[in-house]
């Protein structure tokens, strides 16, 4: 999967408050950009805890579940697009379909 975009990711864990989140989401990083998912079946494999809700979007855990990442997938040109990284606090505040 081509994963756009890094900087995003990382513009998240270099603030203060999220640097307990970095090596998380470079782990989460390195498995999904080796990945090849041909839908979201393939994905729940390698992800179980994975949500899918609907218009292509997904929800990660990230950090034993202290963060939500949020990412819109098209499965054919192998592409995830990073919507929304933030705490569950964060989370319950956006509308995980629109974002």
């Amino acid at each position: 999967m081509r994963i756009i975009a890094f900087r995003t990711i990382r513009d998240f864990f270099e603030k203060e408050k999220y640097k307990d989140s970095e090596v998380s989401l470079r782990a989460w990083y390195h498995d999904v950009k080796n990945s090849y998912w041909n839908n979201s079946n393939e994905l729940k494999q390698q992800y179980k805890n994975a949500s899918i809700v609907g218009d292509g979007r997904v929800v990660f855990n990230i950090k034993g579940n202290d963060y939500r990442l949020v990412a819109a997938i098209d499965y054919d040109f192998q592409a995830i697009f990073i919507r929304f990284i933030g705490t569950h606090k964060e989370y319950d505040k956006i509308n995980v379909k629109n974002i």
